[in-house]
């Protein structure tokens, strides 16, 4: 295994933090707001976009003209300083991994960057991957997957994927790379090679594959 690719919100910290409940409250507002949909029906249209299309941003952008930019910087203007603290213990474990290591999410790189910062790995990571990576295409459909294959150079079958969603490990799976999900009490979807609770279990089960494949 050469690379991992992990996901960010939700997966390299706790759900716990409910950071992402900061953004949500940010993508309501946006969709009332600026796009001038009614209140009584964001949520429902947020849903079938979520069907539809993976992400609300997608759904907007198809049927309203949503400009991706504005959107994005919107959404993500919060104060991650309110939710999440450094993790001395995280930082420790992505060092002693070996494997080249990569954030691969749906948000920005701006978010992305600002979250790392406050958990204090950012330097663990060679790169952030975002959802500009494709076009605006979302995980879980196959472009971006094969889009940060291609630019990292990393054969899909030599990739481990790390992330909170089953459905976002699919593509993956369906790849060739083996799966991580990071869920608390969740049993092993098929999606799924492993279900850890904590991202800090990750290192230690990808040294024990490491060691079997030796």
């Amino acid at each position: 295994m050469k690379a991992v690719f992990f996901d960010l919100d939700n997966t390299l910290y706790s759900a716990a933090c409910n950071l992402f409940g900061l953004i949500d409250v940010r993508i309501n507002r946006y969709m009332h707001e600026v796009v001038g949909i009614p209140a009584e029906s964001v949520d429902a249209l947020r849903c079938h976009y979520w069907r539809q299309y993976g992400v609300t941003l997608r759904g907007l952008m198809e049927e309203h003209g949503t400009d991706p930019e504005d959107y994005l910087h919107y959404v993500h203007d919060i104060d991650v300083t309110s939710r999440l603290r450094p993790d001395p213990q995280l930082r420790r474990q992505l060092d002693a991994m070996p494997q080249r290591k990569f954030v691969f999410t749906n948000g920005t790189a701006e978010h992305a960057e600002r979250v790392l910062g406050c958990l204090g790995v950012r330097d663990c990571f060679e790169a952030l991957f975002d959802i500009r990576v494709s076009d605006y295409c979302p995980k879980p459909q196959l472009p971006p997957y094969q889009a940060v294959l291609r630019r990292t150079q990393v054969a899909a079958t030599e990739a481990l994927m790390v992330e909170d969603s089953a459905d976002n490990l699919t593509p993956a799976g369906r790849l060739g790379m083996r799966t991580i999900l990071v869920a608390s009490h969740a049993r092993r979807p098929p999606q799924a090679d492993a279900v850890v609770a904590s991202v800090h279990q990750v290192p230690a089960l990808v040294a024990h594959w490491q060691r079997q494949l030796a």
